[in-house]
């Protein structure tokens, strides 16, 4: 297999995390990274990992005729402009979610993506978790019977800051976007209304922003299925990432990944490890393997795993969501989108 050369647009947390996974692999090789803050400590840490360029300008990166693929780890306010310029450079894109804020400009970048002929593909990365694609395999292979009730809790350690809330575009479309995408993932069906309830109960902070830190949204899906996603901004015990999806035929739920297995009993009482602490230890290994895909579906000709599509129906469920919330009542997509 011959080596995808990758430059990578954004050097913050996520841009190295992918950085430093794409380094690992023996077909791709990353040859630049840019980011506007470009510093000596970048230039630094470019080089002593092997990273030829390191850029302030994402101009540099995509008239490159050598780099045949751009990771896209910058805020989401720019992923449409660099969509659209790496599309017209013949780029293959792979961009961290969500696409953009607004629907019709997320369109408009896989209509770009589309027209070039590139492949376009979404970092929804806990696809990727061996949790989760196992409870997909058993309920596409029929385990269960026909999926009925699929119920998802997703909380976060501890809430994100003042000013993270100010950019982050609401809960729904920061957070409970992944919910969304595993939500169809899991039943197999597209969802065809949203109805969300959401209150203020970790942080003030999030009320002067016009969002909530908690959450929960039924989902009804065109199967004729439902759906339940329960959300919070600060669970104490640490990450809670569990799925279950209730059939005709059975039920499957995974529960949470721990540092250990390790029980420990005694008169007092049961103890364990409280679960892996936040995204980043929790979906290590599915950083990686999305990444591994994406470079296969370049070398080998193939269709990425998460399309842009995948990435506007999470959008889309995600304003249906906010809409919900503003109304009080459920949105059906398409109204959404109207």
């Amino acid at each position: 297999m011959t080596k995808v050369k990758i430059g990578i647009i954004g050097a913050g947390r996520i841009g190295k995390i992918h950085a430093e996974n794409l380094l690992r692999q023996p077909h791709a090789e990353v040859c630049a990274i840019s980011d506007p803050f470009a510093n000596e400590a970048l230039r630094s840490w470019a080089a002593e990992r092997g990273i030829a360029t390191v850029s302030e300008n994402s101009d540099d990166l995509l008239a490159d005729p050598a780099l045949d693929a751009i990771f896209i780890c910058s805020p989401t306010d720019t992923h449409v402009p660099l969509i659209k310029q790496a599309a017209a450079a013949g780029k293959h894109i792979f961009c961290e979610k969500p696409v953009s804020m607004d629907i019709a400009q997320t369109k408009e970048a896989l209509d770009a993506a589309t027209k070039a002929g590139v492949r376009l593909q979404v970092g929804f990365n806990r696809r990727f978790d061996h949790n989760f694609r196992k409870v997909r395999e058993l309920v596409q292979a029929g385990d269960i019977g026909d999926p009925h009730l699929i119920k998802i809790t997703s909380r976060d350690p501890a809430p994100p800051s003042p000013e993270y809330i100010r950019s982050s575009g609401g809960m729904f479309m920061d957070m409970t976007i992944h919910d969304f995408d595993m939500a169809r993932f899991l039943s197999g069906s597209e969802a065809v209304e949203v109805f969300a309830y959401g209150s203020v109960l970790v942080d003030p902070a999030f009320a002067q922003y016009d969002d909530v830190d908690t959450a929960i949204i039924t989902i009804r899906f065109a199967s004729g299925a439902l759906g339940v996603i329960d959300n919070s901004r600060k669970a104490v015990y640490g990450y809670d990432q569990r799925v279950e999806v209730f059939g005709s035929g059975g039920s499957v739920a995974v529960n949470n990944d721990y540092p250990n297995t390790a029980e420990v009993h005694t008169a007092e009482g049961v103890r364990r490890d409280k679960p892996l602490h936040f995204f980043l230890e929790r979906y290590n290994e599915a950083y990686i393997d999305e990444a591994v895909q994406f470079i296969a579906s370049i070398a080998e000709g193939r269709d990425v795993p998460v399309s842009g599509a995948d990435a506007y129906q999470a959008e889309l469920m995600a304003l249906a969501a906010k809409r919900s919330l503003q109304l009080g009542r459920p949105v059906k997509l398409e109204e959404a989108l109207a």
